[in-house]
């Protein structure tokens, strides 16, 4: 994506929307693909799920950036049929954690930031 400089401030385009969630379970939706921070917050544990492509078509090379608030610690998986790579795991490591998931094909993703197992 390319960033539009205007009058020497990035143009809204490039800023990032928050998608505040605040259960103990939530499945990636279209829209938080690309300039959007899923940001979850619970004291509980947190289960985030992936979709299948067929539910949900990001195009391969999506990211969809994340990050833990709360103190319920997140875990990352693949809906059935789906594959989500990570080392060393699929949880963000504590609060205030961040990671992206990438898209590298059609039901295949990899985690990438500040995890753990």
């Amino acid at each position: 994506m390319a960033v539009t400089i205007i009058g020497g401030a990035a143009s809204a385009s490039s800023l990032l929307t928050t998608n505040a969630q605040t259960g103990t379970t939530y499945t990636l939706v279209l829209t938080d693909a690309n300039n959007t921070m899923v940001e979850l917050s619970n004291a509980a544990a947190i289960a985030l799920t992936v979709p299948l492509n067929s539910s949900v078509a990001w195009p391969v090379g999506s990211q969809i950036n994340l990050l833990q608030t709360g103190a319920g610690q997140v875990t990352v998986a693949g809906a059935s049929g789906v594959t989500v790579n990570a080392t060393p795991g699929l949880k963000l490591r504590a609060q205030y954690s961040g990671a992206t998931l990438i898209k590298r094909g059609s039901d295949s993703w990899v985690l990438v930031g500040d995890v753990s197992a």
